[in-house]
């Protein structure tokens, strides 16, 4: 199956002549490249049970026996996400691939704590079971493939990867895909949620601060920080549902967990922050910083996968 996403009308004559050996599907107008995958999807779903589906760029990066190997890899592991993974290793590999990949593959490991080589691959197969959530997943255009990790590490899904040959045609001039432009904008949420974390730590620090020298002994500056968490913690609870994760959740129910959340991270912030001040003798505002630090992964991967769940799938809205 070929999908022919808007190209100009002197390709199409190659079009016509692939459509009698194959089903070619039509873009009027160039949608981008996550949603020509959807595209393709949505009309295997309605036509085909029971199959592997093998998605390949067309701009021949990928060998006809490496498309081969992964669509019997994703037969065998019809739970699997199976990925075509290059080595960014070899000499022929452009700059800004090599640097790109790496990059986008470090910030997914921080992000879920799952490692892949090649975040970046067009070359993916799976068992046509995966359809309907995929065709849930957020973006139409290059962060549509990002978002797809992100949904099956979160989903947990397991990840198959299979080495494959790294072919560049004229040094890949060929690909639109911009590593590190790309990059940020398929981290669109993370770094949503990095800004409200930030805002919210601000807010949480200076009132802290404030407290601290208006609330005496040991015991103020407990009572300091948990009056600073509460109202740092109901503007963060906006931002995060309104702007970061943008949850179609109930209001009420969202904020209950949320609450249950956040008073889980304040026990939890408290401890830390009476042992690292009064068995360390770490000052109290350095202690503060260091508490903020352990629990911002934690309060990220709760708030995405328990607060906000039903947000939308995906990074990019």
């Amino acid at each position: 199956m070929i999908v022919n996403d808007g190209s100009p009308k002197e390709y199409q004559t190659i079009f016509d002549s692939l459509s009698r050996s194959s089903v070619v599907l039509q873009h009027k107008q160039n949608q981008g490249k996550g949603a020509a995958l959807k595209t393709g999807m949505r009309y295997i779903h309605t036509h085909y049970d029971d199959c592997v589906i093998v998605t390949a760029d067309a701009d021949g990066q990928h060998l006809i026996e490496d498309i081969l190997h992964c669509a019997s890899e994703a037969q065998s592991h019809p739970d699997h996400l199976v990925l075509g993974v290059r080595d960014f290793q070899k000499s022929n590999v452009p700059l800004r691939s090599a640097a790109g990949n790496r990059f986008t593959a470090l910030l997914f490991w921080l992000f879920t704590g799952r490692k892949l080589s090649d975040t970046q691959t067009g070359l993916r197969a799976f068992h046509s079971n995966m359809i309907p959530f995929f065709l849930e997943i957020e973006g139409s255009r290059y962060e549509y493939e990002m978002n797809q990790l992100l949904y099956a590490a979160s989903n947990k899904i397991p990840f198959l990867e299979v080495g494959i040959e790294t072919v560049y045609l004229d040094g890949n001039r060929s690909s639109h895909y911009r590593p590190f432009q790309d990059s940020l904008r398929i981290l669109r949420q993370f770094l949503l949620f990095t800004v409200s974390s930030l805002s919210g730590f601000l807010i949480d620090y200076s009132a802290f601060s404030i407290l601290t020298h208006i609330l005496p002994g040991a015991s103020g500056i407990l009572w300091a920080n948990v009056i600073a968490r509460i109202i740092s913690g109901t503007c963060n609870y906006e931002i995060n549902r309104k702007v970061v994760f943008q949850s179609p959740d109930n209001h009420r129910n969202g904020f209950l967990k949320y609450v249950a959340l956040a008073g889980g991270i304040l026990l939890l912030n408290t401890v830390l922050l009476s042992v690292l001040t009064f068995e360390f003798h770490i000052p109290a505002w350095f202690a503060k910083l260091l508490t903020e630090l352990l629990l911002f992964l934690v309060s990220w991967t709760l708030q995405k996968n328990f607060v906000f769940a039903n947000g939308k799938k995906g990074v990019i809205a």
